[in-house]
């Protein structure tokens, strides 16, 4: 029989930290950046040109990912490279996406049609 890990509880701070995160990720815009620059660092050229948005659009979210600590910004010459410095924020995308296939395998769309109907 395995030992489930018990929730760890938290204080007001560390709550308020933890859905500050989670805000910070739930943006499909960030999520797309997170996406563009989880193998290697890229520009914000290359960034914009990955995303399909507008560069303004794209700087703040980088301003706001770096300033979180997700992202690290390192300028070489003219350009300003944008990776990754939290490797978790990556892990966790990972087993969210990974946990949505799982489910979409246990209930195939017309096994979630017919969940819905009941």
């Amino acid at each position: 029989m395995s030992k489930e890990k018990q929730p760890v509880s938290l204080s007001e701070a560390e709550l308020d930290h933890l859905a500050g995160r989670f805000k910070l990720l739930g943006e499909p815009m960030r999520l797309r950046i997170l996406q563009a620059v989880c193998h290697e660092p890229r520009t914000v050229t290359a960034i914009v040109e990955a995303t399909g948005s507008t560069q303004a659009n794209v700087s703040k979210h980088l301003a706001l990912l770096a300033s979180a600590g997700i992202l690290e910004r390192r300028r070489e010459g003219q350009s300003v490279y944008y990776g990754t410095k939290d490797r978790l924020v990556f892990e966790l995308c990972e087993r969210v996406r990974t946990q949505m296939a799982e489910d979409r395998n246990r209930h195939p769309p017309a096994a979630r049609r017919s969940l819905r109907t009941t």
